[in-house]
């Protein structure tokens, strides 16, 4: 047996390089957030290593147009020359040692690929960096460029400890470098720093970062101060909110404030949150920190315990991300209930505003449905009402599964004085079904559209006689329809007739509509399906025996005109009620419509022939 070689992967740095820069990283502008996490880690390993150390990071703007450069330093831990040579010089080696530690996620740092001052390489051809270690021994200058290569050089000046990285920027990257962009940006990825941010521009220097708000550490006391709290959001999210929740987890390692958007959204809105790891943001998209109900808020959260991914912009979907996201869910439920037992207004507000979510998280939790059933909105033949209203009138709720079954009922349900929901809006059926087990002495029933007929008024058996001819020639119309007529008397008057199927006659019907739309093929499987069904697949068309035109329809049956006139009745019932019509409905639509446009311009004719 030939013996085999071993070869190592030769590696093209500077394709590495672009990979990663152009890449892994959302847009060009998370070179700063780089830096500063980069500065954030410095300081966290000085003060771990001298406690009580205060920390700063200082960014500096100088030059103009292509020599537009900006210095970012701080006094953290520094390298010394073999940190440099381990951890600058080979691309995904973090400098934050413990390799467990750091997929575990257990780590006080924030930075843990290595890769992230690659990122500079998106807005500047060269690097620089001056460090100093808190060790001791000299200070050290790094050149990195973009091809892989770098240069290391033992400065003859003693620096303080720290690390100075200076960027000069590319012709299309000078917005970047702009003093306003960069204190913007420094607000916005280091807002929550406990230690000063400063920008310095043309001798003026600017504190980014004010004073650390009392309440990031503990959320509770964001309470008594919500102006304050309101504001801050307003200034970091973008938005004006008028109302908000705190949060907090059992072990206090991650917390927020979830604030209340002051609009109705969407349910496929995508839910982002902004998320601070150690202080610094990581992500202003995050959209699985809050479980998936928790649509109606817009949330600041900062944590020192979830593990972020190798771009610092989302997290790991791991056990204890699921974990805080069930503890953040419920604390905004918590904040619900405790709206509900003291700040009623204040909830019925926040539920006619976001009603969708609200239901959202009562059919996952009874608990919170028995809590807050009696501020929710529903569709009914009432009116628009809140379920407590429609609880209080004390008789059983009927409610429809779909939107359509509600249409075509509830102008006949409603005169009836039939208390109908419509439950086609999504939870709403749920909400409904469960509701007798989550409030007592309240009955609720799933209602199909046949059953509505149980409160119509039958016609004395001496009267029936007299449609007996227009009943029979009304049949035999219906007959390729599978349906079947009845005369019934029912309210509104000026509705002349009503569609309804049973649920068998319901499902022969979709299989018929989906066998005329099919291929061949599966048009005979489904024709095979309908064949088996019985006959009580058959529908009906109430005729209102209260309505004139069913009245003329009735009392002059005519061979011609009454089996035309039932057919354009019955296709009327079917638009009325929302169904999709067959080719042969449609055709009859449309026949019925020449055919009496014909008979009205043969009886104008023969008028004028008369005269």
């Amino acid at each position: 047996m030939t013996a085999s070689n071993e070869y190592r992967f030769q590696v093209n740095l500077s394709g590495m390089i672009q990979i990663l820069s152009n890449h892994l990283y959302s847009s060009p502008k998370v070179f700063l957030r780089e830096l500063m996490q980069n500065a954030t880690d410095a300081i966290t390993a000085r003060t771990e290593a001298e406690p009580g150390y205060q920390g700063e990071v200082r960014v500096e703007l100088t030059g103009a147009g292509e020599q537009l450069t900006m210095m970012v330093e701080d006094n953290g831990i520094g390298l010394t020359e073999a940190d440099i040579h381990e951890f600058l010089a080979m691309i995904g080696q973090s400098s934050k040692r413990g390799q467990q530690a750091l997929l575990d996620g257990e780590t006080s740092f924030i930075g843990r690929f290595g890769i992230g001052l690659l990122s500079c390489f998106m807005v500047s051809h060269e690097i620089v960096m001056l460090t100093q270690s808190a060790k001791g021994g000299p200070s050290m200058e790094w050149r990195g460029k973009p091809d892989g290569t770098y240069t290391i050089r033992q400065l003859d000046t003693q620096l303080s400890p720290g690390t100075k990285v200076y960027l000069r920027c590319t012709p299309d990257a000078a917005h970047y470098f702009e003093p306003d962009y960069v204190k913007e940006a420094l607000f916005y990825y280091g807002a929550l720093l406990p230690y000063p941010v400063t920008l310095h521009h043309d001798g003026v220097q600017h504190v980014v970062n004010s004073e650390t708000p009392i309440w990031l550490m503990d959320p509770a006391l964001a309470r008594s101060r919500r102006a304050e709290v309101l504001a801050f959001g307003e200034r970091l999210l973008g938005e004006q909110f008028q109302d908000f929740i705190p949060l907090t987890t059992a072990s206090g390692r991650t917390g927020g404030i979830a604030f209340v958007l002051p609009h109705a959204v969407n349910l496929n809105a995508k839910r982002s949150h902004r998320v601070y790891l150690k202080r610094m943001l990581i992500s202003e998209k995050a959209e699985n920190i809050l479980p998936e109900w928790a649509f109606f808020v817009k949330c600041l959260i900062w944590t020192d315990e979830l593990q972020p991914t190798a771009s610092r912009e989302h997290f790991y979907e791991n056990e204890k991300l699921e974990e805080v996201r069930s503890e953040l869910g419920d604390a905004l439920r918590k904040g619900l209930a405790d709206m509900a037992e003291s700040q009623t207004e204040r909830l019925q507000k926040l539920i006619r505003l976001h009603a969708l979510s609200m239901k959202a998280l009562a059919v996952q939790d009874q608990a919170f449905y028995a809590m807050i059933h009696r501020w929710l909105p529903f569709e009914s033949t009432r009116g628009h009402r809140e379920l407590g209203e429609l609880i209080d009138e004390g008789e059983t709720l009927y409610f429809t599964s779909s939107v359509d079954e509600y249409r075509q009922i509830h102008h006949v349900a409603s005169a009836q004085s039939m208390l109908v929901i419509n439950g086609g809006y999504i939870y709403d059926s749920e909400l409904m079904a469960t509701l007798p087990m989550t409030v007592h002495n309240v009955h609720t029933e799933r209602l199909q559209p046949d059953q509505v007929s149980m409160s119509f008024t039958d016609v004395p058996p001496a009267e029936r006689n007299q449609y007996y001819d227009a009943l029979r020639l009304a049949d035999s119309a219906l007959q390729r329809f599978r349906c079947r007529a009845e005369v019934k008397g029912f309210k509104p008057s000026d509705l002349p007739v009503l569609f309804t199927l049973s649920q068998e006659s319901s499902t022969l019907r979709a299989l018929e509509k989906a066998s005329e739309e099919s291929t061949e093929l599966f048009s005979s499987v489904l024709g095979s399906l309908s064949s088996n069904m019985s006959s009580a697949g058959y529908s009906t068309l109430y005729l209102n025996v209260s309505n004139p035109i069913i009245q003329r329809v009735l009392t002059s049956p005519d061979d011609q005109m009454t089996p035309i006139a039932i057919e354009m009745l019955y296709v009327n019932a079917l638009m009325m009620g929302h169904y999709a019509m067959s080719k042969q409905e449609l055709e009859v639509l449309n026949q019925g419509i020449v055919r009496f446009i014909d008979w009205g311009l043969r009886a104008n004719t023969d008028r004028k022939g008369d005269a």
